[in-house]
């Protein structure tokens, strides 16, 4: 076999083109400004070995030099990298970025820079990116070489068996073998090719990234994983090694580690001339305490070296931010000024998740390569980068206008496939068109009505849209696709469109009655009629009326809901058709959530009754039909008040499910779901970002896969019973820590803030009461459904081998599930949030502005699920863009920011501001109102109210 002369680089292994490069630093950045004076060439040897010439001035730092390398890769995920090179005492050194680059290298034409990897992680999953993915792939590729990475001969044979999976894919003999005879991967490998050719035959299937992925996951194990030994000598002259990990520094004997100092332990590194000096804090357990550790290093530049590296490594790992510089003395200096320069690791993580989490609704472009695309914000796109390196330009002949070797979205009009594109790039959503004039809201408010009833009544009417169309999303959509397939049984059929046709049929008339009503309210129709028209309460009293006979139909929701999961879980078929129809546009939020919204809508009902009889004094024309309409509403609403209860937390259940792998039986009888959310586990390799799930019998802790699913894998669970928990924020020094004890682990974690701590401490002393005083074995209707017919679950030969599929072969998830928001944003939500927020629903106009444009857009935007949904109209079957509200503050526009406007509330979430005007002081209060239950978490002790029936 003949072995291809050329090896792809890092943007042509990820599919990039040559010819076109976005800077995806920051949003609308470029490459950085050139200071003046005479330029030189600065050579890089890259982590393919490839080596790129840059154009750059003797009087620039380091860091543009740095960044100009970070451009011409469109890495994301830079600060974990950095640039070496060997200085004039054949030491290798790190290039300061705050120094010009005159000062560091002598002679920098032959100088040869090294772009490598300068902070390893504890766990390579907090590399968001691919691409980072990818060159610290690279990098252990290298280490593995050259002997740094030094292992037992299985885990070497593992490691190059993931390397040529990658380099050359599925396992073939010949192929294999000769490929390891022609490329050299490890020392003395010929003796290892037949365990390689092993490890490498199991790996069939997994793509470049999986096996990227699967590399970093072997070596991260490895004892010598990310370790530069440093030579020194202990007190009594025996050669030691001294090494910096992200937990603190560490000690070694050949390739043994001896020992390791935990950042929690060190009061102070120093040194002096060549001795290296580590004060520890004092531990009052240890009777033998020493206060200081002492060390010989080869000369006080090696000392200098390690030391730099300490400070660098404790910074970027363990502070939040970038530390302040120290201010200049006046006379004298004493001690050296070095600090770390760039982002902490914590920084790069928020900032990259931000922008992630704004490319997670892009609604054209499909998860493989989104994130190293073009992260965008809607007031600042930029097109392109020109970078100094020849590869990249903004966009030639032949580019055709791909990046990364796809589609861009397109900033106006429709996509390619016809649809929509960006969510958040939508022509809809953008500065142009659609812009609302002083003039017309004037003639608005002569034309139409003041009185708060007709507000209610119109809140009525938009929901009630809202409603239907949801209603069509069963009826119509995912008929159409079930109706006429064989794999939905006759009984799921018969028990989904039995029970929503009659209800779809009843609210249609209703609607229009509505519509009717208002329109007279409004005057503008059947002028000439005389009467009053200025009320609601008899149109709706007569149609909850009609409603009564469709009681049964409403308690049979629940059993569709039931008989929804049956199905799926009986047919494989039919779960992935159902997953597949999730994913289209129409069905916006779970599907499970639009079978439950006939319970619901009887909730809103009610409140809006509530409302009308509040306002309306009792001499009223249309008090008393308001308050019989009332009273019938509360007594539908009593009755399914139970199975509404129930179907809620079922419903949530099933959706988790899907988030979760790692766990067999999360629905299981009389399991309650209570919060979820992020915290910081602490660990030997520090604090690590985890989602945990708060269960009535179970604490599940998780962290995000980097699978085709983007689900969170179950790291531990933590049984509730005989569990206590206790704040623990000076015992071990972390901000908002608390303690959990349990019967067989304790475990430490962190939350974001005091609020977040605070909502978790008393969530979970709940749900261990809960936990003590429940026998765990409750029987209800719901469980029973679930556990009769297991015969009928079991599945097919068929469906077992279809199960049996790799990581790349499993469909898609949507990316956008409470669940990922949470993870995005660092927050969390509990059950009595869910519940609130199914009452708080609403729709209507508004109109948007950015921070920076000038015009408002008219928009149609339904609330639902935590989130906004833009609408160009009411009559859209699918919403062009979301917003998800979680981790968003909802405020008023102060004086400063200039806006002259009545009912304007602002959203905004670290840099991202939008502001929304509404047209009443009623609707701006409504909209307040339901956005704050989204934003503003609520106390657990509304579970109590929330599970008593409201009284009339």
């Amino acid at each position: 076999m003949v072995e291809p002369e050329h090896r792809a680089s890092a943007a042509q292994r990820l599919g990039a083109q040559e010819t076109l490069g976005i800077s995806t630093l920051d949003p609308g950045h470029r490459p950085p400004t050139m200071p003046p004076g005479r330029h030189v060439s600065i050579k890089i040897r890259m982590l393919d070995d490839t080596e790129e010439v840059f154009d750059v001035s003797q009087r620039a730092s380091g860091k543009v030099v740095f960044d100009l390398v970070c451009t011409h890769l469109n890495l994301v995920e830079g600060d974990y990298f950095s640039l070496e090179y060997q200085d004039h005492h054949k030491m290798m050194v790190w290039l300061d970025l705050l120094k010009p680059i005159v000062k560091q290298l002598r002679r920098p034409k032959h100088t040869v820079l090294r772009f490598v990897v300068k902070f390893f992680p504890p766990d390579h999953t907090q590399l968001l990116e691919e691409l980072t993915r990818y060159l610290f792939a690279l990098q252990v590729k290298h280490d593995l070489a050259c002997g740094r990475l030094a292992c037992n001969d299985s885990s070497a044979a593992l490691l190059v068996s993931h390397i040529i999976q990658s380099e050359i894919g599925d396992f073939e003999e010949s192929q294999s073998r000769q490929h390891l005879l022609n490329n050299s991967y490890i020392p003395d490998q010929v003796a290892l090719i037949d365990r390689i050719m092993e490890f490498h035959s199991k790996n069939v299937g997994q793509t470049p990234a999986e096996s990227d992925y699967q590399l970093l996951e072997v070596a991260r194990r490895l004892e010598l994983y990310g370790v530069r030994l440093h030579p020194a000598k202990d007190r009594e002259g025996s050669k030691l090694s001294l090494a910096v990990a992200h937990t603190g520094v560490l000690v070694f004997q050949g390739h043994t580690k001896i020992n390791a100092f935990n950042w929690s332990k060190v009061r102070k590194l120093s040194f002096k001339r060549k001795r290296f000096l580590i004060k520890l804090r004092p531990d009052l357990n240890q009777s033998s305490y020493q206060d200081t550790l002492e060390f010989l290093m080869g000369s006080r530049d090696c000392c200098k070296v390690f030391w730099k590296i300490c400070v660098e490594y404790h910074a970027f790992f363990r502070l939040f931010e970038e530390p302040k510089p120290k201010p200049k003395p006046v006379l004298f200096t004493r001690g050296s000024s070095f600090r770390f320069s760039g982002r902490t690791q914590k920084q790069v993580i928020d900032y990259v998740k931000d922008s992630e989490l704004r490319s997670l609704f892009l609604a054209d472009v499909k998860p493989a390569r989104l994130s190293i695309l073009l992260f965008s914000y809607p007031s600042a796109r930029t097109a392109g980068v020109v970078s100094n390196s020849p590869h990249l330009s903004v966009s030639s002949g032949n580019s055709q206008g791909m990046v990364n070797g796809q589609k861009p979205v397109e900033l106006c009009g429709h996509s390619p496939d016809g649809r929509q594109p960006s969510p958040l790039t939508s022509p809809l959503l953008n500065d142009a068109g659609s812009v609302r004039t002083d003039d017309e809201d004037e003639v608005r408010r002569k034309r139409f009505p003041t009185d708060k009833a007709y507000f209610i009544a119109k809140e009525l009417l938009t929901t009630e849209r809202t409603y239907l169309k949801d209603l069509e999303v069963v009826t119509v959509s995912f008929q159409n696709l079930v109706g006429k397939d064989d794999a939905a049984p006759d009984s799921l059929k018969s028990t989904i469109f039995s029970n929503f046709d009659p209800l779809y049929k009843f609210h249609s008339g209703f609607l229009r009655e509505v519509e009717q009503r208002l329109a007279l309210w409004e005057g503008r129709s059947n002028a000439h009629i005389k009467g009053d028209y200025q009320r609601i309460g008899d149109v709706m009293l007569k149609n909850l009326q009609g409603l009564k006979p469709l009681t049964a139909h409403l308690q049979k929701h629940s059993e569709a809901l039931v008989e929804l999961e049956k199905a799926c879980r009986g047919s494989r078929r039919l779960e992935v058709l159902v997953r597949d129809f999730e994913l289209q546009k129409v069905c916006y939020i779970p599907l499970n959530v639009f079978i439950l919204r006939p319970l619901h809508r009887l909730l809103h009902y009610k409140q809006i009754l509530e409302r009308l009889c509040k306002h309306y004094p009792p001499t009223h024309v249309d008090f008393r039909d308001c308050r019989a309409a009332l009273a019938d509403v509360s007594e539908v609403v009593a009755q399914l008040h139970g199975s509404m209860i129930k179907m809620e937390n079922f419903q949530k259940l099933l959706e988790l499910k899907k988030d979760l792998i790692g766990i067999d039986s999360l629905v299981t009888p009389g399991r309650e779901f209570i919060r979820l959310g992020c915290l910081s586990k602490l660990s030997g390799k520090g604090l690590q970002q985890r989602m945990f799930f708060l269960f009535n019998d179970v604490l599940l802790y998780t962290s995000r896969g980097m699978t085709a699913t983007n689900q969170f894998k179950v790291h531990g669970q933590l049984p509730l019973h005989d569990m206590t928990i206790r704040e623990s924020e000076d015992e071990w020094g972390v901000p908002h820590a608390f303690t959990l004890v349990g019967q067989r682990q304790s475990v430490v974690v962190a939350a974001s803030s005091l609020s977040e701590m605070e909502k978790w401490m008393e969530d979970i002393k709940m749900a261990i009461d809960l936990a003590e005083t429940s026998n765990g074995h409750t029987a209800d209707l719901l469980a029973r459904s679930l556990t009769d017919n297991k015969a009928e679950w079991a599945e097919s030969e068929d469906d077992l081998m279809a199960s049996r599929t790799s990581l790349e072969r499993q469909a898609p998830h949507r990316g956008n599930t409470t669940v990922h928001v949470c993870w995005h944003r660092n927050t969390s939500v509990s059950m009595v949030d869910f519940s609130i927020a199914v009452e708080n629903q609403l729709s209507g106009n508004l109109l948007r502005k950015f921070k920076n444009s000038n015009g408002w857009q008219k928009l149609w935007v339904v609330f639902t699920n935590f989130s906004l949904f833009f609408y160009k109209t009411h009559q859209d079957d699918y919403p062009l863009a979301s917003l998800p509200l979680l981790g968003y503050s909802v405020t008023i526009p102060t004086e400063s920011e200039n806006i002259h406007k009545d009912y304007v509330f602002k959203l905004h979430f670290k840099s991202h501001v939008y502001y929304f005007r509404s047209e009443s002081e009623y609707t701006f209060e409504r909209w307040m109102e339901v956005i704050r239950s989204a934003t503003v978490s609520a106390s657990s002790t509304r579970i109590l109210s929330r599970k008593e029936p409201h009284p009339y």
